[in-house]
């Protein structure tokens, strides 16, 4: 690092590189040095609108640069993992859109070569540094819903079909990212039933439960073949209840002094009378600031300081895991696979615990 800012290289300026431009370019810690894309229309497109930033065709023009320091990954998923390597191998922190890679093994390969390095690796999970996940894990860490009885997730839209993942890979894996980040307990077991309505293409629509050791349960819905585009998730609690609507333009959430209560009955324990309870709602204010900010500042820290980012590998490889195991649920028609945590996750877990 020669100088105040971090020299950064992005790799693929379809759908998701132009916001990473973007945001790396307005950081005053980071300095957008070059853009990587096999398409020469987008390679033109970067030259007008960022004139300083080199374009190549060639990634390992990215990859010989000396003033890069840390590259960010924005390609179909089938390309993260050897995209990824190489970068760590050229000595480049990483940040990698999610999910991290097509499987558990390569993601923990990834994991393994950037601890050897010493260098930071970092997956996209964007949700996690929206400032509404971040109040309801504030909200859950209070314990002001109390116990966690569900978390109920829709996530639809019509389109944009994929051809290498399936909708659970898609979309599904911003719902289990959040459920990993804000509640205690990490599910123990996942079921889920999958639909392709095209022909040659990966499911496009499923329904996720995942299990956990104790009472509380998650559900998630996901749709790429919806008429109306929904984000809408309700988490229950013994206490209150939160519904959070990510297109709710100013109440993202609104939080519900709602529930039930249980009395037994004097004459038979085993009698329960269920009363219903309910008070006020009220809507936290949520800062406008948009995620990816957050995101991009939080990596580029993270890179300065060598501490552990929100979503490092480690938590990237949690959430590939349950994808996994979701897909392998839905070869087998919604069977139940168990999710068993390596043992070098959680010998890592208690290092830096």
């Amino acid at each position: 690092m020669r100088d105040s800012q971090l020299g950064i290289g992005v790799v693929g300026y379809g759908y998701w590189g132009p916001n990473l431009v973007r945001n790396f370019s307005v950081n005053p810690a980071a300095r957008v040095v070059g853009v990587s894309d096999l398409d020469p229309g987008r390679l033109g497109a970067i030259r007008q609108l960022y004139p300083a930033v080199e374009t190549t065709p060639r990634y390992d023009d990215l990859l010989n640069d000396s003033s890069i320091d840390a590259i960010a990954i924005a390609t179909p998923v089938r390309t993260h993992y050897e995209l990824a390597i190489a970068a760590l191998r050229a000595g480049k922190h990483v940040l990698v859109e999610k999910p991290l890679a097509p499987s558990a093994e390569q993601a923990m390969r990834l994991i393994d070569e950037a601890d050897r390095r010493g260098l930071t690796l970092m997956v996209d999970h964007t949700f996690l540094y929206t400032p509404a996940v971040q109040k309801i894990r504030e909200l859950l860490l209070k314990r002001e819903l109390g116990d966690i009885y569900y978390y109920d997730s829709t996530r639809s839209s019509l389109g944009l079909f994929q051809k290498d993942v399936n909708v659970i890979w898609d979309l599904a894996v911003h719902d289990i990212s959040i459920i990993h980040h804000i509640l205690d307990e990490e599910p123990v077991a996942v079921s889920a039933t999958g639909s392709c309505h095209v022909a040659g293409s990966p499911e496009n629509m499923a329904h996720i439960t995942l299990f956990f050791a104790n009472a509380c349960v998650a559900h998630v819905s996901v749709n790429w073949l919806s008429p109306v585009k929904v984000r809408q998730t309700f988490i229950g609690g013994s206490k209150k209840m939160i519904v959070y609507d990510d297109l709710e333009p100013t109440e993202k959430i609104k939080v519900y002094d709602k529930g039930i209560t249980l009395d037994a009955s004097t004459e038979d324990a085993h009698q329960f009378r269920i009363g219903y309870r309910a008070g006020d709602m009220w809507a936290p204010h949520i800062s406008p600031h948009e995620a990816l900010q957050t995101e991009v500042g939080h990596f580029l820290d993270c890179v300065r300081s060598g501490s552990r980012p929100i979503s490092d590998g480690t938590s990237a490889l949690r959430v590939i895991e349950v994808l996994e195991a979701a897909s392998r649920s839905i070869a087998e028609h919604g069977k139940p696979v168990l999710l068993k945590q390596p043992q070098l996750v959680r010998e890592r877990a208690r290092a830096t615990a």
